[in-house]
């Protein structure tokens, strides 16, 4: 006689699942898990395309585009990402080693393959991210303080 496994059955609790998930829209996280003794629930969704920071125009530049600007004009002044130095974890990216310090780099520098370009802290430890090679610095995509996600572009290095 087959064994009734309807009993060990895990129970799932639809409110908090909701509750969970609208946690996840409240506070712009990826992913969320909870363990309640033998249970363990864990909603993730996928990270939407996060929008390259604003990158402001010297003034001598022409007037930005305005608000009804047509999508292409927008898209075409994203910096490319092709060799973009990518975060090893998910953590706070700090562009100098402490408040009142220089950045590490800036957009223009040249950098030497093995370089510190920013830190990524993760449960409070420093973790340098290097240049993997030679190269220009042609974006900054972080800000100093800014939560990144794993894999998250953080420095074009071209």
């Amino acid at each position: 006689m087959p064994e009734d496994t309807t009993a060990d059955a895990m129970r799932i609790d639809v409110d908090l699942v909701r509750q969970l998930a609208q946690l996840l829209d409240d506070t712009s996280l990826t992913e969320i898990e909870v363990e309640d003794g033998g249970r363990k629930i864990r909603i993730a969704r996928k990270a939407a395309a996060a929008a390259a920071p604003v990158q402001y125009a010297p003034m001598a530049t022409a007037a930005a585009p305005s608000a009804t600007a047509s999508p292409e004009i927008v898209a075409s002044a994203a910096p490319s990402t092709l060799n973009a130095v990518k975060s090893p974890m998910v953590g706070t990216a700090y562009l100098s080693p402490n408040p009142e310090a220089k950045a590490f780099v800036s957009v223009g520098d040249t950098v030497a393959a093995g370089d510190t370009l920013l830190i990524v802290e993760a449960m409070k430890v420093m973790n340098p991210i290097l240049a993997p090679t030679a190269g220009r610095v042609s974006a900054v995509l972080v800000t100093s303080g800014q939560p990144v996600e794993f894999d998250q572009p953080l420095v074009v290095v071209e």
